[in-house]
């Protein structure tokens, strides 16, 4: 049989909580400051993108085999989601700990949890508040988008979903992770410390172990910014996505624990490690997904049809051991040019790379810079960083004939002389002053509280 408090808890409408984290989050400073320091940041950032890109459009007139490398995802979009990411890195962690911090330090938390919601209800609300905030910050650049398209800019629909995906993903990423550093914290300036930590300590992975090989790979892959590489190059990776739901959604369980006060420190604990546990599994049966498909209009991060039909041909292993250093520029070229595109069609591809730690020890290695391809028991040595060889290689070790092009025009590319300046007004002027305005609206008087939908203890 149901206790009172049990029913009470599974019948607690819902819609007064979301109402409630809503208006709480609207009608705090750092959303709208933030807002407005956004419209700059991406207005100037967008400005330089289209100036520049008219600049490589005009040459592109001349020479009309220019044209084919002007892309609007490379010369416009990702410089002027950039300076979105800069801001949602640094400045929105703030705007989503208010969501939770300020109740601590009031006292209200210990009001909150009393009411007929469980703790993981919370802390879904919380979050999708912040989600609501993030949308909000997105106005900028999804207002650029419109003055591209306005200017007379392409946008191809594949490229530029995967994009705002891309963002949406590592804007609710951070906000999990300001709600458990809120969680975690006695005061909102503890907490933004500790999301601080997380954001800006990614870049410092991102500095001291990329390209090294081994362990230092793979803890290099927890750097957050590299949620948002694959979205810049165009591919949607499932192992990537599924990756990032299961990163905020342990952050958001961990915040769900460690909210309600009372509990004993060893009960967090323990539910903690099952709550990071289950987020280890997923996210390693997620980088094991090797499903990813390229968006892009120029088909960037693939080989051409025909080559990838006749390389997913292929039944045996493929192996390729690489006799160079990771930081050598070679190693970097093959790895965007050749194995990249390779371990997405080839069944069974191993890479290996056997050259030393470091370039400057590679002085006394005569193989250095070869690159020993195995297929069955047939092998051949190249130093060629360009699949117009390496290709040519894979299929003589196959025994396969060599594909012929398929019919298809080349990328034409998407050449645009234009000029930027009068999206300055917007940004500069006309965005924040709407901003203003919606920042005044929003501090009216808001009516019934939450806890007055629940007087006498009744929903």
């Amino acid at each position: 049989m149901r206790s009172p408090e049990t029913a009470a808890v599974r019948g607690a409408p819902l819609r007064p909580l979301f109402v409630k984290e809503f208006r709480e989050i609207l009608s705090g400073r750092a959303l709208w400051i933030v807002l407005l320091l956004v419209c700059p940041l991406v207005g100037y950032s967008f400005f330089q993108a289209v100036s520049l890109y008219a600049e490589s459009s005009a040459a592109a007139l001349d020479q009309p085999v220019l044209a084919r490398s002007l892309s609007p995802l490379d010369g416009v979009l990702v410089p002027t989601f950039g300076a979105f990411y800069v801001a949602v890195t640094l400045l929105f962690p703030f705007v989503a700990i208010r969501a939770l911090g300020q109740e601590k330090e009031s006292g209200a938390l210990r009001v909150l949890v009393q009411l007929p919601y469980r703790s993981p209800v919370l802390i879904g609300a919380k979050l999708a508040a912040v989600l609501g905030a993030w949308l909000l910050c997105s106005i900028p650049v999804l207002s650029a988008l419109a003055i591209w398209r306005l200017l007379g800019g392409h946008l191809s629909p594949a490229e530029t979903s995967n994009l705002l995906l891309g963002h949406l993903l590592y804007g609710i990423l951070v906000g999990a992770i300001a709600l458990f550093a809120a969680a975690i914290a006695d005061s909102a300036a503890t907490a933004a410390i500790i999301a601080l930590a997380f954001t800006i300590g990614s870049w410092v992975l991102d500095f001291t172990l990329a390209g090294r090989p081994g362990i230092f790979a793979w803890l290099s892959q927890l750097s957050l910014t590299q949620t948002l590489h694959a979205f810049e190059q165009g591919l949607m990776s499932a192992g990537l996505v599924l990756g990032i739901i299961a990163a905020f959604s342990g952050f958001a369980a961990l915040a769900a624990v460690w909210l309600p006060p009372g509990v004993a420190l060893r009960a967090k604990l323990l539910r903690s490690v099952a709550c990071v546990a289950a987020a280890a599994a997923i996210f390693a049966a997620a980088s094991q997904l090797r499903l990813a498909i390229d968006v892009t209009a120029d088909q960037r991060n693939s080989f051409p049809p025909s080559d990838q039909r006749a390389l997913a041909a292929l039944t045996k292993p493929l192996t390729a051991t690489v006799h160079l250093a990771p930081e050598d520029p070679r190693y970097v070229d093959l790895q965007r040019a050749v194995f990249s595109k390779l371990a997405r069609v080839v069944p069974d591809l191993t890479v290996e790379l056997a050259g030393p730690q470091s370039f400057a020890a590679s002085g006394g290695d005569e193989h250095y810079g070869e690159i020993e391809y195995v297929y069955g028991a047939r092998r051949d040595v190249s130093r060629s960083t360009s699949p117009r060889e390496i290709l040519p290689l894979i299929y003589g070790l196959a025994e396969v004939p060599m594909p012929q092009p398929g019919a298809g025009d080349e990328f034409p590319g998407y050449p645009l002389v234009a000029n930027g300046y009068w999206a300055l007004p917007w940004f500069f002027g006309a965005l924040p002053l709407l901003i203003v305005m919606a920042w005044w609206w929003t501090r009216r008087p808001i009516g019934p509280t939450l806890t007055s939908n629940f007087e006498g203890g009744k929903p």
